[in-house]
């Protein structure tokens, strides 16, 4: 796959850049959304070109929608009652096999308690233009190793209205699979197309 600064460059910011990007984005009516696809050591990188872009995008009319869901993530566990703290405590408090329980309970709140694709799709406005708006979703390595983010593009089949873009920490694993972060086991069902 091409370097991801000439696919944002070359690829993705001409589609964005479009009247419509919604028939172009995604194969799917129902699911206006991509995944860019980016080396998860480039994290900085790209939160760098992405400022870059945005303000391109925006003198040309559109107006992004930045979604982190990092923040999605501290906010679902908040409420949640669950604190940092506490994540911490129990981690060491179990010892070895901590960090597999401190993940089991966040990817138990991002799925039952407070669902991430909930909390990421009220963050959309209602008041959203699928001409003008763009939805980007970022920092999804955060979720790592508790939430994979197939889960979270399910559940937005015909729920998005806007054309959106997944900034996905990972690599494709032939013929058609994407390994989260580069290490988990590939997952071949993403509906979305992958730039």
């Amino acid at each position: 796959m091409r370097d991801w600064k000439a696919r944002l460059r070359d690829e993705l910011e001409p589609l964005l850049s479009r009247e419509d990007p919604r028939p172009d984005i995604s194969a799917y009516k129902d699911m206006p959304l991509c995944i860019f696809l980016y080396d998860p050591a480039g994290e900085f990188a790209l939160r760098q070109e992405l400022s870059l872009l945005k303000t391109r995008l925006e003198q040309k009319g559109k107006r992004i929608i930045t979604i982190s869901l990092m923040e999605c993530m501290m906010e679902a566990l908040a409420n949640a009652g669950v604190t940092p703290e506490d994540l911490v405590e129990n981690e060491t408090m179990l010892g070895r096999n901590g960090h597999k329980q401190v993940a089991q309970t966040i990817h138990q709140v991002l799925s039952e308690y407070a669902p991430l694709d909930q909390l990421v799709l009220s963050k959309v406005p209602e008041s959203s233009d699928p001409l003008r708006d763009v939805l980007w979703i970022t920092r999804a390595g955060a979720l790592y190793p508790c939430y994979r983010t197939s889960t979270l593009i399910e559940h937005f089949q015909a729920k998005l209205e806007i054309p959106g873009v997944l900034f996905y920490p990972g690599e494709i694993v032939p013929p058609a699979g994407l390994s989260f972060m580069g290490v988990h086991e590939a997952e071949h069902n993403y509906r979305a197309k992958i730039l």
